[in-house]
């Protein structure tokens, strides 16, 4: 199992999780856990984003063209939020 996540992986959100959107912010619901996430503004695009395989670059690339961040900064927080997805099990993290 891969524990790290690095320029050498793929990053795909896994089935099985229901997402609505509320007042701009998604909200998610793991039909296997049971849990509920608050996944915010950056994090329900990060989400949208990874409907189909895509590298941290990627997604870094796509954020700072989007939203007022500088790259390491951006590098930095969506490292820590994919590791808490891969946590959670809501991610799929694979080799690239």
């Amino acid at each position: 199992m891969i524990q790290t996540i690095d320029a050498g992986h793929s990053i795909v959100r896994k089935e099985g999780n229901l997402v609505s959107d509320m007042k701009g912010e998604k909200v998610m619901f793991s039909i296997s856990s049971g849990k509920y996430y608050n996944l915010g503004l950056i994090g329900g695009r990060i989400w949208e984003l990874l409907a189909v395989p895509v590298g941290i670059g990627g997604l870094v690339d796509e954020l700072t063209a989007e939203f007022e961040v500088d790259r390491e900064t951006c590098e930095r927080q969506v490292g820590e939020f994919l590791r808490h997805l891969m946590q959670e099990s809501l991610i799929e993290v694979r080799r690239a």
